[in-house]
């Protein structure tokens, strides 16, 4: 068990790492679109490209920050039925919901999305835009993300075996590291 929460711990660094990183890409976003938008109304032109890299970064951060949201607890829950129910119990919900709703998911999304990225980046499939983008980079994000929503979910996986077995002080409560966040508590 030991070996599986030094896992756990791994998957919750990467996941904690993409998230950093993926909030970047909120700023490049606003900024492109900004400048889209002043290109637009002041030249009377726009890119096609622009707009589909806009739609691509919020694919991304969409994607690509699912697995911190889960690992910081910040997903939606049914907490008005689950604040009535034991730690306890919270934890065999938990277990359940990521063996028996999170991980199909994710096998079934990935395996069906996979073949779809690999036939666009054979084939170099375009926007159908003028001058619109390749398309497999973000069909991409598509397996990618949920590969590290599974990740996490993995991780959540174990951290709640670990809490039932006494190994861990409970891991349910949320871990956002916004410093907004830390003034609250």
């Amino acid at each position: 068990m030991l070996n599986l929460l030094k896992l756990s711990r791994l998957i919750d660094r990467l996941n904690a790492a993409v998230g950093r990183w993926v909030a970047w890409l909120v700023l490049a976003a606003v900024l492109i679109s900004a400048g889209n938008a002043v290109v637009r109304k002041l030249l009377n032109t726009s890119s096609n490209a622009f707009l589909e890299v806009q739609w691509y970064l919020f694919a991304a951060v969409f994607l690509l920050v699912a697995g911190d949201t889960l690992r910081r607890q910040a997903h939606v829950r049914i907490d008005v039925l689950s604040a009535r129910m034991s730690k306890r119990t919270q934890a065999w919900i938990d277990i359940f919901g990521v063996l028996c709703f999170l991980l199909p998911l994710v096998v079934m999304v990935i395996s069906l999305s996979w073949p779809i990225v690999a036939r666009a980046y054979a084939t170099g499939e375009m926007s159908s835009n003028a001058g619109g983008l390749i398309r497999w980079p973000v069909l991409a994000l598509l397996p990618l993300g949920f590969a590290l929503l599974g990740l996490q979910g993995l991780s959540e996986l174990i951290k709640r075996v670990a809490w039932l077995r006494g190994l861990i002080t409970d891991p349910a409560p949320a871990r956002d590291d916004t410093p907004a966040a830390k003034d609250t508590r």
